[in-house]
């Protein structure tokens, strides 16, 4: 379909715009890259003759500039490789810091001993947490689609396993050397890891497995090691949100379909470049409602860009709470009945498979939350063209929802997001990461979400529905919606105090 109004194929200009992001390097929050992929995405949409609005946002940026590591020992010094620095942790002298090295096995106390010395810390992989706590399947296609049984990978590892930093800070640690454990040195190599923190005041970076033993050896020794990070600071550095409103002929609801500009690759992010092809091919046909397509900034500084008033957790609630007048249906304003979330399209399988981290597969699960059964319907039918299918749907779960659809979700609009999560997802790598991506596969996702769109578009609100409540799970391992749940306490309650 949206070949239908390109001159070349909407795969050909896919895959140019994919070039030219990758071109403005990478798009961490309010750096000049992403600043340039803000300006190019503008761009085009303004010689569609479409106009944008900008909401601007200013914040304290820091991006690391330079980062090194030496070894010192008996037998001389010896340079070691860095796997990723720390975002946001903090910054040495420009000279660098030495200082002796300190194994520190237990993370909540064991950093008394760590004053004025540099900790190397293992951060195990995360295995001790079931994937049922996380995810609540809705369906499936094939049937053969899965999540490993344990909640694990690089982002969940740092996300919940990660060092702490402040208790490093407050006992007078000098610096961080935090080493991937169970995890091969190709996985977690460029991990820009973990960016949902505040900023830590205290240098860190990471090592791989390799270096890490080196680190203990010589720790055993008594060796020292010379740390250098330096950062760009900048106050109240400025990035921003925009949207295009798109007016249908029910002035009085809207869709709206969202995804964020900033990224580490060119899986994350390219939610945007799907979004111009759907713009392309929307911008001229008659609608039945408006749509909204929103260009959210802030998903890699989340403590700086997220709001309650907007359903939290991530960028886009920034956004929802600065225009209730584009969603919450309210004294005349637009009604948001339903939300397109797209993330992460294109993505091949790469796992570590007997500690090789190789391509086992040609398209990594898609997760995709539904946001009742109803949308659940419509996602499958809008598969039924696809070559390419690996597909689990999933419902909010334990008040987790990963991706910039979760706002719209948590102020109640019905959404259907994908949130694509292969473990390669946050790298920093010299070519992108597009080794592990298909723009085949991209084509045809964006394909989906245009069905997805045009079924939407004109059914009847009262068949989209309500959105529905986060499930959570009982002591004996059964899901129950919240809402039920409430409701059982109550009566629960009332039962204990007649």
């Amino acid at each position: 379909m949206i070949e239908k109004i390109n001159t070349v194929t909407a795969k050909e200009e896919m895959g140019k715009a994919i070039e030219s992001m990758n071109a403005c390097g990478v798009r961490l929050t309010g750096s000049a890259a992403h600043n340039r992929f803000i300006g190019e995405l503008k761009r085009e949409i303004h010689e569609m003759g479409l106009e944008t609005y900008t909401d601007p946002y200013f914040f304290n940026r820091w991006e690391m500039r330079e980062a090194s590591l030496a070894l010192h020992t008996e037998e001389g010094d010896a340079a070691l490789p860095i796997s990723s620095v720390f975002p946001y942790s903090g910054e040495t002298p420009e000279e660098g810091l030495r200082a002796p090295l300190i194994h520190v096995n237990e993370k909540h106390v064991g950093f008394l001993g760590a004053k004025d010395k540099i900790a190397v810390v293992n951060v195990d992989e995360l295995d001790f947490l079931p994937s049922t706590l996380a995810f609540h399947i809705r369906n499936k296609q094939p049937e053969t689609a899965s999540i490993p049984e344990e909640y694990n990978g690089p982002v969940a590892t740092a996300f919940v396993n990660f060092p702490f930093l402040q208790t490093a800070k407050l006992a007078g640690c000098r610096a961080v050397i935090c080493i991937w454990r169970k995890m091969s040195d190709a996985m977690v190599e460029g991990q820009y890891l973990p960016f949902i923190l505040k900023y830590q005041g205290i240098p860190a970076v990471w090592v791989n497995s390799s270096t890490g033993d080196k680190l203990m050896a010589a720790e055993k020794q008594g060796a020292e090691v010379t740390l250098k990070l330096t950062a760009n600071k900048e106050e109240n550095a400025r990035t921003e949100s925009f949207y295009v409103i798109l007016p249908g002929k029910n002035r009085s609801e809207a869709i709206l379909v969202n995804s964020h500009t900033d990224g580490t690759n060119c899986i994350e992010e390219n939610g945007p470049i799907a979004m111009l092809s759907l713009l392309k091919y929307y911008k001229d046909k008659p609608l039945d409602r408006t749509l909204i397509f929103l260009f959210a900034t802030g998903h890699f500084r989340l403590p700086s860009f997220k709001s309650q008033a907007g359903g939290g957790v991530q960028a886009t609630s920034k956004w929802l709470a600065a225009h209730p007048d584009l969603w919450d249906g309210k004294r005349g304003h637009l009604k948001a009945v339903a939300c397109v979330s797209i993330e992460h399209l294109g993505c091949k399988r790469f796992k570590d498979v007997d500690g090789e981290y190789r391509q086992v597969g040609d398209i990594e699960t898609e997760l995709v939350y539904t946001g009742n059964n109803t949308l659940d319907t419509v996602y499958y039918a809008a598969l039924t063209k696809r070559e390419k299918v690996n597909t689990i749907t999933l419902r909010g779960h334990n008040f987790l929802h990963f991706g910039e659809g979760q706002p719209p979700f948590n102020c109640g609009i019905p959404e259907i997001s994908l949130v694509t999560a292969p473990d390669c997802l946050t790298v920093i790598s010299p070519n992108h990461e597009m080794d592990k991506f298909d723009i085949d596969l991209m084509y045809e996702q964006t394909e989906t979400f245009l069905d997805v769109i045009d079924t939407l578009l004109p059914m009847p609100t009262s068949i989209i529905g309500k959105c529905d409540d986060y499930s959570v799970v009982l002591p004996n391992g059964k899901p129950i919606l919240y809402s039920r749940l409430k409701k059982l306490v109550r009566k629960t309650t009332e039962k204990t105090t007649e």
